[in-house]
C-alpha cells in the first residue's frame, strides 16, 4: 500500500498515457495493463484515468469489449483538437458504455476558442484542460481564468516530446506554474516527466524536468507567486536525496494545497515513476 505519509501527494498523479509517445502500446495491451493495475490494492491509489485521442474511441471502445468481465466504468481522459465542431463529434463518440469522461483534454492554436467550446460543451463531471502553447502563454492563462465554466478549467503544459525543443527551459515551466498559481488555476503536464528527479537523459541528453521538482515548484510558488526565482530554483535540483527530502517535509495540508494546483501528469508508463518513487523511500510497495 502506498505510504500513508505521503499518499495525498502521489494519490490519482499519474494519468495512464500508454498510447502516446514514446510508449506506443496496442490498445489491447495498454487496456488490459490499466485495468491491472487498478486491480492492485498497492497501485489502485495513484492511477488516474486513461488517455486517448478521440480518433481511437472506437478501437478502446472495442478493446474493452474484449475484456472478461468488462468494466463496469472506465474513466477516460479524452484528448481532442479543434474547436466546438471538433469536440462536439469526441464527444459523441465517447459517449459510449463503460466509457466515463472524466477529464476532457483540449488543444487548439486558438485558446479562446478552446475556453468557449469547453464552457460550452464540457461534461458537468468533467475536468476541463486547456493546453497552452508556450508562445502566448500568459493570454492563455487570462483566457483560462476567464472561464465561465462552473467549476472553471484548469491549464495543460506540454513538458517533453521527441525532440529537444519541445522541452521547456525551467524558467518558461517557472513561469507557467507561478502564472497558473497566481491566477488560483489548477494544472497539468504531459510528456517528459518519465522520473522523479530533474536528469538528462543518458541516450537523447534531452533534459528531462521531475514530476518530484514539478511538486516543490508547485510549493514555491503557492508561497510567493512573484518569485519565480525560487520556482525555477525548485525546478533545478539534481539531488535525488536532496529533493526527496523536501518532500517528506510537505505535510497534509501542504500536500493538498500543491495537488489542488499541480493535479497530474500524463506518462506513458506508470511503472517507472513509480518505481522512482519507491526507490527514493516515498513509497512502500513493490511494482512487479
Amino acid at each position: 500500500m502506498p505510504n500513508t505519509a505521503h499518499s495525498a501527494l502521489f494519490t490519482t498523479l499519474f494519468d495512464d498515457a500508454a498510447l502516446f509517445p514514446p510508449g506506443n502500446a496496442p490498445m489491447d495491451s495498454a487496456v488490459r495493463a490499466h485495468e491491472a493495475l487498478l486491480g492492485r490494492e498497492d497501485t489502485v491509489e495513484l492511477v488516474g484515468p486513461f488517455v486517448c485521442r478521440s480518433a481511437r474511441i472506437p478501437e478502446l471502445v472495442g478493446a474493452l469489449a474484449g475484456l472478461t468481465p468488462p468494466p463496469d466504468g472506465f474513466f477516460l481522459s479524452l484528448v481532442a483538437r479543434g474547436g466546438r465542431d471538433e469536440l462536439l463529434a469526441a464527444l459523441a463518440a465517447a459517449d459510449a458504455p463503460p466509457l466515463v469522461v472524466g477529464a476532457v483534454e483540449l488543444a487548439n492554436p486558438d485558446t479562446a476558442a478552446a475556453v468557449a467550446a469547453l464552457d460550452e460543451l464540457l461534461p458537468k463531471e468533467a475536468a476541463g484542460f486547456v493546453e497552452l502553447p508556450w508562445r502566448s502563454l500568459e493570454a492563455g492563462l487570462d483566457a483560462l481564468a476567464a472561464s465561465t465554466s462552473p467549476d472553471g478549467l484548469r491549464a495543460k503544459f506540454r513538458t517533453g516530446g521527441t525532440d529537444a525543443s519541445a522541452f521547456p527551459t525551467e524558467a518558461q515551466l517557472a513561469g507557467a506554474i507561478a502564472g497558473a498559481v497566481r491566477r488560483g488555476l489548477a494544472f497539468k503536464c504531459t510528456a517528459g516527466l518519465h522520473h522523479a528527479v530533474r536528469r538528462a537523459d543518458p541516450e537523447t541528453g534531452f533534459e528531462h524536468h521531475g514530476f518530484l521538482n514539478v511538486i516543490l515548484a508547485t510549493a514555491a510558488a503557492l508561497d510567493d507567486p512573484s518569485d519565480t526565482a525560487a520556482v525555477a530554483a525548485a525546478l533545478a535540483e539534481r539531488d535525488p536525496q536532496a529533493v526527496a527530502e523536501r518532500i517528506r517535509a510537505l505535510d497534509g495540508p501542504r500536500a493538498a494545497a500543491v495537488r489542488g494546483r499541480f493535479t497530474s501528469f500524463g506518462t506513458c508508463s506508470i511503472d517507472e515513476p513509480v518505481c522512482d518513487l519507491v526507490d527514493l523511500g516515498l513509497l512502500a510497495l513493490a511494482m512487479e
